[in-house]
């Protein structure tokens, strides 16, 4: 079968890891039509938006979209492509699976959970201003709409997929209007799933807990902010943000993406991972119906990091290019 795919190449490292998964997709037989769309640096320097509106109507289009790593301009009024990707495509649920490794040695064994992240709302609306000299305000946006929509999103998995275990993540013995919308929200749909045993976890214990007992968790829905930084924790116990993958899903379109940044200082250097690209787009293949190939491509991932070929952030001596082409060889073994 055959898919168009939308496909921002990014900046940075971005490029490099982009055609390092093209490879080994290609190695897999995969016939995807790449349909380059521009955002980010470049599209800045030539005083065009960070993600330009043609680029928005094509991913919309197309419904799928494969996208490296990008910078966020540094100054005053800089904004996010990430966010701004998210926003204007309505990509509610940003969806990060984080499972063990064979060869990546951390101290969290069989490690199994995903974790679903509000994407649109919270403090990302980027709602902030100066209400005098020295004092700001940051708007803190939260809605049930926005909460009914990520919690039934991470429920509905869950039944899918067999998972038993649900939590909701809040900080609502503080924020009580707030993130208690959030609980109370979760609540109530919880008593829809009676099969899915589920409980809600206050932020800070839960980052505790998933150091400790992480064996205990399943499936963690999280409101924007403690969904970014509570996914870098888990990114860091799946073995580094190099081999950590992620999905944003909207209702009409889904867009891929590893959750490192673009590593600029690492530019044509041949050096960066491309593990987390490669598991974004393993995601996407599933998400595609390309059940046997995102396998294949996985079970290909695998062997190679057994046999001990790695990049410099798990110990390793072998280039991006030299991992592409050692994961292609297994596909074409």
């Amino acid at each position: 079968m055959s898919h168009k795919v939308a496909l921002i190449r990014g900046d940075g490292t971005g490029p490099e890891l982009v055609a390092a998964v093209e490879k080994i997709i290609k190695a897999a037989k995969i016939d995807i039509e790449w349909i380059d769309v521009e955002a980010g640096l470049k599209c800045v320097e030539e005083g065009k938006a960070i993600v330009p509106q043609e680029t928005i109507d094509k991913i919309k289009e197309i419904g799928v979209g494969l996208k490296g790593p990008m910078t966020t301009p540094i100054g005053k009024g800089s904004v996010s492509p990430n966010v701004t990707l998210r926003k204007k495509l309505d990509l509610f649920a940003c969806v990060r699976p984080v499972h063990s490794l064979p060869g990546v040695v951390t101290p969290f064994t069989n490690l199994d959970i995903v974790l679903f992240r509000e994407n649109t709302e919270d403090l990302y609306i980027q709602d902030e201003y100066m209400a005098t000299a020295t004092t700001a305000h940051t708007v803190k946006l939260m809605s049930v709409p926005a909460a009914e929509r990520i919690i039934r999103h991470a429920f509905d998995y869950a039944r899918k997929h067999g998972r038993k275990k649900v939590v909701m993540v809040h900080k609502a013995n503080i924020m009580k209007i707030g993130d208690g919308l959030y609980l109370r929200t979760f609540n109530r749909i919880r008593e829809e799933y009676p099969e899915i045993e589920s409980w809600d976890n206050i932020v800070d214990n839960q980052c505790m807990q998933l150091v400790i007992r992480w064996n205990a968790y399943d499936v963690l829905i999280l409101p924007n902010l403690y969904g970014d930084i509570v996914s870098d924790l888990a990114a860091g116990m799946m073995g580094g943000l190099g081999v950590a993958p992620g999905a944003n899903f909207g209702d009409d379109c889904a867009v891929f993406e590893a959750v490192h940044g673009s590593a600029p200082k690492y530019t044509g250097m041949n050096k960066v991972n491309p593990t987390a690209l490669l598991l974004s787009a393993t995601l996407m293949l599933d998400h595609l119906g390309e059940f046997d190939a995102r396998k294949q491509i996985e079970g290909a991932l695998e062997a190679t990091l057994r046999a001990g070929i790695k990049t410099y952030d798990l110990g390793g001596t072998a280039g991006t290019s030299d991992f592409a082409d050692a994961v292609a060889s297994q596909l074409k073994g």
